[in-house]
Order: C-alpha cells, then structure tokens, then sequence
C-alpha cells in the first residue's frame, strides 16, 4: 500500500441522481408509475471514488457544488462513505448538478437526463496542489477542463500516478490531450475507436499504449474487458452473470475496483477480475452506489463457484 495520505484522490463532476424503475420509458405526454424511486450521489469519478472507499481505500474527492440542499446531500454522503471532503469547494447562490435517471425493468438498462446546476467549474488557480502531492493517484474524466490538464500534468512531474476514465459518449477533441498524460486508461469501447480510430479492442489497446498510457484496459458490457500493459501483458477478462437490477454506475465501480487492486499491489489478472466482479454486484440495486461491494463481498463472489459465471452483466462508461 501507499505510504501517501491519500491512495486515490478524484477530480470531476459530483451529482444528485434521482432514479425511478419503470416497466417501460415515457412515451410523448405519457404518465407513468414508477416500481421504485431512489436519490443517491452520483458522477462518473465520484462513484468510483466511493467504490474505492467502500473498498477500504483513502480517498478525497475535488470539485465545486452549489452552496444548496444537493450540495448538501453530496457531502454528506461522501462524509458518511468516508470519503474526504476537505477539497469540496462549495458555491454560494449556486445550485449543483442533478441527473433524473429512467431505469427500464428488467433488463436495467437507462436513459439520463441531466441539469448541470449552476456552480462554475474549478479554475487552475483553486486545485489543492499539497492534496495531489499527497496522493498515489489522481484520478480524471476531463470535467473542469484546463484545472483538470494542469492538475494531471502537475501530478506527473510530481511522480503522482494519473488515471483517466474515457466513457461512452464523452469523447470529445479536448479529452484527447488527457490520454498521453495518463498512466492508467479505462475506456468504453467507443472512446477507443474514436481515439485511435481501430473499432477492435485487439488493435485499439496496443494504439492507446503507443499514445502514452503504461496500462490500458478497454470496456464493451456483456463482452467484458480487455486489458493491455506495456510490458506486452494482454488478456481478456469476461463479464460476470448476475440478475441485474440496475446498470448505473457499474463502469465507475469497475474503475474504482481496478483502481484499489492497483493500489494494494494486486497481480493485474487478480485486479481485472475482481473489477469485474465487482461492476456485477452493483447491478444488484438501484442506483450507481446502493449496490456497490464491500472487499469481502467482492471477494466471497469471485471464489464461489455458483455464483461467479462469467458472461452475463453488461455495463459502460457513459452519462454525465
């Protein structure tokens, strides 16, 4: 383990997510009822940040919330995962981000709408540069755009590991610069065509090394993962079968997990799978973090032979 106070510190986007269940989504001027309601933090980075403190990882979360009850909410879930909140800047007058999500039953799969609240994003001159110093890894999706370049680029000549989450949909030409700064690249399928323009993980992997990374893995749901080092380590690890409830989140807990097999030294095959396993046993609820495992719920999953059957849980890097 890292001798550093922190192991991973976040920097990206925390939200509100209201969640309902329904058998069907809405319809034009349709009213519906929904089976089940929940609201949760959410964000991609902030709910890998609380995957890896639900893990038992030391962790803190940077970013900028309004000064209003989702604001509140935010922290104080964070404070109860125990999740370091020093770093949170709240924004007086401003409201935070919130995200309705429509989970369809029983597939679990989701439509997000989401209101980006009105709180500024972090400027350079307020990244907590002595946190990052303090931290084994920095981890990134590219919201806060130039605090978040500087803050990678910081980390790297300060001999902190970057970790970047590349999800479905959130390519975009200024996420490209994130890529060669990083030291670990967890991506969705589609952020790694689009990046190196190869649609095959076989081809795309060795391609987003070549760019910088020293450890690649590439995310495709129900196919799994592909996972890729440069010291020529490539393998492919499968999806899990469970019943799904819901699939938030289950991309963010995947990088959590990957993230705390890397810091507690894990052997790369042993992390992979329990990254896996862990994506899978989010599915069991509601919501990208009611679900999420404890280490030894990851682990009496990975060494139960009835219940860890690879090939059944879809989930990506997507949203918000």
């Amino acid at each position: 383990m890292s001798t550093k106070r922190y192991d991973v510190v976040g920097l990206g986007v925390s939200t509100i997510d209201q969640l309902m269940q329904l058998d069907h989504l809405p319809a034009e001027e349709e009213i519906l009822r929904a089976d089940a309601y929940s609201i949760q933090g959410g964000g991609p980075v902030a709910t890998a940040i609380v995957a890896l403190a639900r893990l038992g990882a030391r962790t803190a979360m940077i970013d900028a919330v309004g000064a209003d009850w989702r604001g509140d909410v935010i922290c104080s879930e964070y404070a109860r995962e125990g999740v370091d909140t020093q770093l949170l800047i709240r924004r007086a007058g401003h409201t935070s981000p919130t995200a309705l999500v429509l989970v369809r039953r029983p597939a679990g799969t989701r439509t997000i709408v989401w209101s980006p609240g009105t709180a500024p994003e972090l400027t350079v001159d307020e990244i907590p540069w002595s946190a990052i110093d303090q931290a084994a890894f920095l981890h990134v999706n590219g919201r806060h755009g130039d605090a978040c370049l500087r803050a990678c680029e910081y980390a790297r000549q300060h001999d902190v590991q970057v970790s970047f989450d590349g999800g479905a949909g959130r390519y975009r030409e200024e996420t490209r610069r994130l890529v060669p700064l990083a030291d670990v690249c967890i991506v969705a399928l589609e952020f790694a065509a689009l990046y190196t323009g190869e649609p095959e993980p076989a081809r795309a992997g060795p391609a987003l090394l070549a760019a910088g990374p020293s450890l690649v893995a590439i995310t495709d749901g129900l196919r799994g993962s592909w996972v890729f080092a440069r010291d020529g380590t490539f393998f492919h690890q499968p999806a899990f079968r469970v019943d799904v409830v819901d699939t938030t989140g289950c991309g963010d807990c995947y990088h959590g997990a990957f993230l705390f097999g890397l810091v507690r030294g894990m052997e790369l095959r042993r992390t992979a799978t329990r990254a896996s396993a862990a994506a899978a046993l989010n599915t069991r609820a509601l919501g990208g973090r009611k679900g999420l495992p404890t280490l030894a719920e990851v682990d009496a999953f990975v060494s139960s032979p009835d219940r860890c059957q690879p090939g059944g849980v879809a989930f990506e890097h997507g949203g918000y």
